[in-house]
C-alpha cells in the first residue's frame, strides 16, 4: 500500500517551540521514533520524566514507580505516593479566564481562575456539610456548563468519586448508571436547550431521585430561568444555598490509584459497565496528551464539543492543569444552520478546536466552509475522535477550514480515559492517518494468531502496563468482568476492540470496531472502509453497514440516509456499488443497499452497528436507553428487501 501523502508539516521553528521537542531533547533524542521506543522500553523512567517535566506535585513521594511490569491489570504505579487531581487543575490563580461558557441560547459566562477556585471551595464545603467523605460517590446530571466542572473538582478535592451523565439521558438510562454506584449527592440541572428547544429536566430529576435510594442531597443548578426546582424533593436544595460562602480550598491527598471517576460503557448490549479511573493515572495521561501531544499551554483556548456523558468532557476539563482557558458549549452543534460553533470559535479566539469525525463529514455535506466565512487566525489545531476520520475529511479540513494547522485524529476510549493513538506537533500529518502511537503506550497490531504485523489489518492491542488502565470495574470483586472485557482474545494483552493498521510511517489507520467487522467469505472488512467510499456521493448523507447471516455465509447490507428529495433507484444503487468496488475490493460491495430515514447512535454520537445487526437478525436490543434516538431502530425491522435472495 503506498504511503498516504503529507498534507501538513510543522515549520522548523514551530517544531522547536513545542513541549514535545523540548522533552524529546531533554531525554537525549532527535527523532520521535527513538523517543517512543525509549518510552516503551523504559516505561518507569518515561513516566517519572513526564512527572518532572509537567511539574506533577506529590504530597507523598512514591516508593517505586512501577511494580509488576509483566501485567497490565496487576501493575502498580507510583506505590506509596499521594496526590490530588483537583489540586493540579486549580494551581493557576488570577483574573485570567479559566472557563468561558457559551450556550446555544446565546448566553455567555466567564469565570476567572480565582473565581473558579473560590466556587470549588464553597461547593466542597457544602459537600462536607452533608457528610460526603473520601470514597463517597457524587453524581452530576448536568449540561456542559461551569457548574459541572465546579462540582467535579469539589468532589475530587475531598477524595470523593465523580460520575456524570448528560441531561438528554432518560430516567432509566441514568438509573442504569447511577443506580449501580449509589451516589450520596446528585447535582442536577433544571433544564437545558437543544436545537432551539427549551427542555424541562425536573421531571426526570424527580424520577431519578425516587429510583435511587440513599441520595442525601439533590443540588439544583438553575440552567434555565424557570424556577430553581428546590421544592422538587424533600432533600432538594438550590446551588446557591448549597454553597458555603467564604470557604477555603483544601485538598485531600489520596493514593495514586484512589478512584477519581466512574465512567460507563455504552450499554447498548446490556447494563453499562462501571469503569473506575484513578487520580494519578488520569492526571499523568492527560498531561502527556495535552502538553506533549497537543502542545497545550496557558496561552491556549481549548474547545471540545462534548457532553458530560462522553469521556471527552473529562479529557477537556484536564486542560485546566496546563493553565489553558476552557471554552465550553452546550446545545446542538448544528444550531444556526451549522454555524454556531464557528461563530464561537471566531469570537472566543479558540486555538484548539475538538470535534467528531461525523461533525466534520456533516459540515462538508452541508457545504459549510468555516475558513471562507470566519476569521480564525488563532486556530492552530483541529482534533477529531469518536469514529475514524475519512481521508476525504482530511482534504476538507485543509481546504475549507485552514491550510496551516495540525489536524489530529485521535483514538482511545472510555476504557482508558485517554488515547492509544494521538497527534504530534513535531510530525507531519498524512492523509487518512492518525499521526502516531502515544508515548508510553505499547501499541501493536496483532493478526488472528497474535503475531504483531505492519501494514496489515488486525486487532489494535497494548502489550505493556500504562497508568490509566482502569483501577477496577465497580462491584466486580474478582475482576472477572474486567478480564473478560480486555484480556480474553489475547491472554495478558489488552485487546482494545479496534480493527486497525500500523503504517511504516509510524501512523495508524483505524477501520472500525472489531466487533462490527464484516466477514463475507471469511475475509475481515472494516466498516469504515465502506463508509469512506459511500459518503463521497453527494446524494448520501451517512451510512451504516452490517453483516447479515445468509446461506451459511455473511453478506454485507448497506443502509443509507439520502439527501432530502433523493430516491434510492437502481441507478443510484449501482453508483454506490461501483464507487465501493472501484476503491476497495469486490468483497466490500454490499449485497443489499437499502434507504432508511435515520441511523441510531449513542448519546455521544457514535453509530451503533451491533444494535442494527441485532435488529436485522430479529434479536432484541437489550438496552435502548443508551441510544440518543432509539426510535431509529424501527427503520431496520422487517425490511422486505432483506428477505430477497
Amino acid at each position: 500500500m503506498p504511503e498516504n501523502p503529507i498534507l501538513w508539516s510543522p515549520a522548523n521553528e514551530q517544531r522547536q517551540a513545542t513541549a514535545m521537542y523540548r522533552f524529546m531533547h531533554q531525554q537525549g533524542f532527535d527523532r520521535y521514533d527513538d523517543l517512543y521506543r525509549w518510552s516503551i522500553d523504559n516505561s518507569a523512567a518515561f513516566w517519572e520524566a513526564l512527572c518532572e517535566f509537567c511539574d506533577v506535585r506529590f504530597d507523598t513521594p512514591a516508593d517505586r514507580i512501577l511494580s509488576r511490569p509483566d501485567s497490565i491489570m496487576d501493575a502498580g504505579w507510583f506505590a506509596g505516593s499521594e496526590l490530588n487531581f483537583a489540586a493540579h487543575l486549580l494551581r493557576e490563580t488570577g483574573e485570567r479566564a479559566a472557563i468561558i461558557f457559551c450556550g446555544e441560547d446565546s448566553s455567555r459566562r466567564e469565570l476567572s481562575f480565582d473565581q473558579l477556585r473560590a466556587s470549588v471551595a464553597e461547593v466542597a464545603a457544602g459537600l462536607r456539610d452533608v457528610g460526603v467523605e473520601k470514597g463517597d460517590r457524587v453524581a452530576g446530571y448536568l449540561p456542559n456548563c461551569p457548574e459541572a466542572i465546579i462540582a467535579m473538582l469539589a468532589a475530587s478535592s475531598i477524595g470523593a468519586i465523580w460520575s456524570s451523565c448528560s441531561p438528554d439521558f432518560g430516567i432509566n438510562g441514568v438509573v442504569d448508571r447511577f443506580g449501580q454506584i449509589e451516589p450520596k449527592v446528585l447535582f442536577a440541572t433544571n433544564g437545558y436547550f437543544y436545537n432551539g428547544k427549551r427542555i424541562d429536566a425536573l421531571p426526570v430529576v424527580a424520577g431519578i431521585v425516587d429510583a435511587i435510594p440513599g441520595i442525601a442531597a439533590t443540588v439544583i443548578a438553575p440552567f434555565l430561568s424557570n424556577g430553581d426546582g428546590s421544592m422538587l424533593t424533600d432533600n432538594a436544595i438550590t446551588w446557591d444555598d448549597f454553597r458555603v460562602a467564604g470557604a477555603e480550598l483544601d485538598f485531600q491527598p489520596v493514593e495514586f490509584d484512589h478512584p477519581l471517576y466512574i465512567m460507563y460503557s455504552s450499554g447498548t448490549t446490556g447494563v453499562p459497565k462501571c469503569i473506575v479511573h484513578g487520580h494519578g493515572g488520569s492526571l499523568l495521561q492527560h498531561l502527556k496528551e495535552h502538553v506533549l501531544h497537543t502542545n497545550i499551554s496557558a496561552a491556549d483556548r481549548l474547545f471540545y464539543f462534548t457532553t458530560c456523558g462522553w469521556m471527552m468532557w473529562n479529557w477537556l476539563v484536564s486542560g485546566l492543569a496546563t493553565g489553558a482557558t476552557l471554552v465550553l458549549y452546550d446545545g446542538s452543534p448544528f444550531f444556526d444552520d451549522g454555524h454556531v460553533l464557528w461563530k464561537m470559535a471566531e469570537r472566543e479566539r479558540v486555538t484548539v478546536f475538538g470535534t467528531s469525525a461525523k461533525y466534520i463529514s456533516a459540515l462538508e455535506k452541508a457545504g459549510i466552509r468555516p475558513g471562507d466565512r470566519y476569521r480564525l487566525p488563532d486556530l492552530r489545531a483541529v482534533l477529531s475522535t469518536g469514529s475514524p476520520l475519512a481521508p476525504e475529511s482530511f482534504d476538507f479540513v485543509y481546504d475549507a477550514i485552514a491550510a496551516d494547522l495540525q489536524l489530529a485524529s485521535i483514538a482511545g476510549g472510555t476504557d482508558l480515559l485517554s488515547c492509544f493513538a494521538l497527534g504530534n506537533p513535531i510530525l507531519p500529518v498524512r492523509r487518512g492517518e492518525l499521526q502516531c502511537r502515544g508515548l508510553g503506550m505499547a501499541v501493536k497490531i496483532f493478526d488472528d494468531s497474535g503475531k504483531a504485523v505492519i501494514e496489515q489489518h488486525g486487532e489494535l492491542v497494548c502489550t505493556q502496563p500504562f497508568p490509566s488502565a482502569p483501577v477496577c470495574f465497580w462491584n466486580d470483586t474478582d475482576d472477572a468482568r474486567y478480564r473478560a472485557a480486555y484480556f480474553e482474545r489475547f491472554p495478558g494483552v489488552w485487546s482494545h476492540g479496534d480493527f486497525a493498521e500500523l503504517m511504516q510511517s509510524g501512523g495508524l489507520v483505524i477501520y472500525g470496531r472489531s466487533d462490527a467487522v464484516l466477514n463475507p467469505g471469511g475475509v475481515r472488512i472494516g466498516t469504515a472502509e465502506i463508509y469512506r467510499q459511500v459518503e463521497k456521493l453527494d446524494e448520501v448523507v451517512e451510512s451504516i453497514a452490517v453483516g447479515q447471516n445468509w446461506n451459511d455465509d455473511v453478506r454485507v447490507v448497506l443502509f443509507v440516509v439520502l439527501r432530502s428529495g433523493v430516491e434510492l433507484d437502481d441507478e443510484l444503487r449501482e453508483r454506490i456499488r461501483s464507487v465501493i468496488r472501484k476503491n476497495t475490493t469486490p468483497r466490500h460491495v454490499p449485497a443489499k443497499v437499502v434507504a432508511v430515514t435515520e441511523i441510531p447512535r449513542t448519546k455521544s454520537g457514535k453509530i451503533v452497528e451491533l444494535a442494527v445487526r441485532s435488529v436485522v437478525h430479529g434479536e432484541t436490543v437489550k438496552n435502548t436507553e443508551a441510544l440518543a434516538n432509539p426510535e431509529a431502530l424501527e427503520n431496520f425491522r422487517n425490511i422486505a428487501e432483506l428477505s430477497e435472495a
